[in-house]
């Protein structure tokens, strides 16, 4: 895909971040839509469904986090990106944006070069569909990767994009343990950085949305999935 069509949603409440961001973002080929707070987040992503959104955690009108959960509720964005810009960089509010199905998380201030990069190497997401378009039957559950659905006993199951392909990557092996390090690499790339309680937020997630006893953890290990 070349970079005049990948579109880029930036929500900030400051008019400086949405200049310089935003000119930055502008100036490598992308196109590039603003918004000032959660409610535009919600009704920008859904008008002009992008590529990727980057949100500010503190807004007026509905914070990121709200808005992140309601754009994650539209199925026609299950493939958006998402990633939280933001000057807060407590454990609780990492996690609290990964539990709203945010895929990455950056903390101001950050270098307009910086940030690019960081564009970039999430942007490569959008790669990662090529050859894995087969569904997975195992049991009651369907997971078809090339429209990101999943069924359990013929209801359909709304998920965010990486607790789908973290459960996507599990369920390609049943009963194998797939190491903590492993999961990072395929499922957030071995260029992104995240917390290291990521990966169990998503599991457990996953265990309230498909069962508990779908996913076994390895202590010290990884996770497994069980059929």
């Amino acid at each position: 895909m070349k970079k005049k069509d990948i579109k880029i949603l930036l929500v900030d409440d400051e008019p400086d971040i949405l200049e310089i961001v935003g000119y930055n973002l502008s100036s490598e080929g992308y196109q590039v839509i603003t918004g000032e707070n959660g409610l535009e987040a919600i009704e920008k992503a859904k008008k002009h469904k992008p590529h990727l959104i980057i949100l500010d955690v503190m807004m007026p009108e509905m914070d990121g986090i709200e808005a992140c959960e309601r754009i994650r509720q539209d199925s026609k964005l299950n493939n958006t990106i998402v990633t939280f810009l933001t000057a807060r960089g407590e454990d609780y509010s990492q996690v609290a944006g990964f539990e709203a199905g945010a895929d990455d998380y950056i903390t101001k201030p950050i270098k307009p070069k910086v940030l690019v990069s960081k564009v970039k190497a999430l942007l490569r997401r959008l790669k990662e569909t090529e050859s894995t378009n087969e569904s997975i039957k195992i049991g009651d559950l369907i997971i078809n990767r090339e429209e990101y659905k999943i069924t359990k006993k013929g209801e359909e199951i709304i998920l965010p994009r990486k607790e789908f392909e973290l459960l996507s990557l599990l369920a390609t092996k049943p009963g194998k343990v797939f190491k903590r390090e492993e999961i990072l690499d395929k499922v957030w790339g071995n260029e992104v950085v995240v917390g290291g309680r990521t990966i169990d937020v998503h599991i457990r997630k996953l265990r309230e949305k498909i069962g508990d006893k779908s996913f076994k953890t390895v202590k010290g290990v990884g996770y497994k999935f069980v059929d």
